[in-house]
């Protein structure tokens, strides 16, 4: 552990490095095709504000000006119909809804910040599985 905490990129996580080194794999927490979408229940229809594919997702979570690369996260239907939203949005691609807390949430973004760690990740929209691959940067 470094002696001075600004060395540390984890001075401020619950979580330390070894929390996310190596490969970890998050099941369906991204947009598919198959995420659920309201549906009129007297037309039978869905709202054209929930229509929308995984290609739209994908370049709209592209379009997103940050440094941070953003992935598609699936809206739920109540917000959908609530906000007249598309059925996605955007986050950073370490979000606590994609890796489930928020504790892993700040592991992972200070791994990214980091330049002693390489991070990288892969978003599989068929499957809406996320796995997000964390080593040490003199090991990869």
């Amino acid at each position: 552990m470094p002696e001075n905490p600004d060395d540390d990129p984890f001075h401020d996580c619950e979580l330390g490095p070894d929390a996310v080194l190596g490969t970890r794999t998050f099941h369906d927490v991204l947009f598919t095709d198959d995420t659920e979408k309201p549906m009129n229940v007297l037309t039978g229809e869905t709202p054209a504000h929930s229509q929308a594919t995984v290609k739209e997702a994908k370049e709209f979570a592209a379009s997103v000006d940050t440094d941070t690369p953003q992935i598609a996260l699936p809206v739920s239907v109540e917000t959908q119909i609530e906000t007249q939203s598309k059925p996605y949005t955007s986050a950073a691609f370490f979000h606590f809804k994609a890796t489930g807390s928020l504790e892993r949430h700040r592991a992972y973004h200070a791994a990214y910040e980091a330049d002693a760690f390489a991070v990288d990740f892969e978003a599989d929209y068929a499957s809406g599985d996320l796995t997000i691959t964390v080593d040490r940067a003199n090991e990869s």
